[in-house]
């Protein structure tokens, strides 16, 4: 009996993973036709996704990172 159980219970948890890549494909998806909206009004969109990284991040590794990459950059005589 626990196998039927256990077999069922495994097959609700693989429907729902695969429901919810559908859903994270459909995301995806809405967001690919805002960056192609913001394209064609003129945005640069590689710059748009370094912000969003960047907000995405904690104020600390945030400030973290940007030491170092200005760090980097004067190192190779870029700053």
């Amino acid at each position: 009996m626990s196998d039927v159980i256990g077999a069922e219970q495994l097959r609700l948890l693989i429907e729902r993973i695969e429901r919810l890549e559908e859903e994270k494909k459909g995301i995806a998806d809405d967001i690919k036709d805002v960056y192609a909206e913001s394209k064609s009004n003129g945005y640069d969109t590689k710059t748009m996704r370094a912000i969003v990284r960047l907000r995405r991040m904690e104020k600390h590794h945030r400030d973290e990172a940007e030491a170092l990459l200005e760090t980097y950059k004067a190192a190779l005589g870029l700053a």
